[in-house]
């Protein structure tokens, strides 16, 4: 598993871009951000270098932050390859909250909120390669 950074935003011009803003003069390297919004407000999820920096300064700059635990998982680049992810969770009875993709050195990711226990072991015994912290973070305080 790993941590995702949530926020909350007003749905207005340029807030999006003051949040990237924020963490890019941080230091803090996005890999992944996805936006859902309503007529009021957005959210958006985070995969970044150091969550627990990116959440601790979002908060301090006044936007409502925090992190999540999410799986990521190496999807095959075949046709098909997350359909193999999300049939092997479904067939283990886990609820796929929300999921999205992002490329990183050359793999295909997708970070999954699911709702189930085991599901590294689960996903791990099925053979699919799940990425740690490491494989993400570059900061010590991440």
């Amino acid at each position: 598993m790993i941590e995702q950074v949530t926020v909350f935003i007003e749905n207005e011009r340029g807030r999006l871009a003051s949040l990237c803003r924020t963490l890019g003069d941080a230091g803090i390297q996005m890999h992944a951000l996805m936006v859902a919004d309503t007529s009021e407000f957005g959210v958006v999820r985070i995969v970044c270098d150091a969550p627990v920096k990116a959440s601790r300064i979002l908060k301090e700059r006044g936007y409502r932050s925090s992190l999540a635990n999410v799986v990521a998982v190496e999807v095959p680049d075949v046709p098909g390859g997350l359909a193999s992810v999300l049939e092997s969770l479904a067939h283990h009875d886990v609820n796929v909250e929300y999921a999205y993709c992002f490329a990183l050195n050359g793999m295909t990711v997708d970070i999954l909120k699911v709702d189930g226990e085991n599901i590294v072991d689960k996903l791990t015994a099925t053979g699919f390669h799940l990425l740690q912290p490491a494989d993400l973070y570059t900061s010590r305080e991440h």
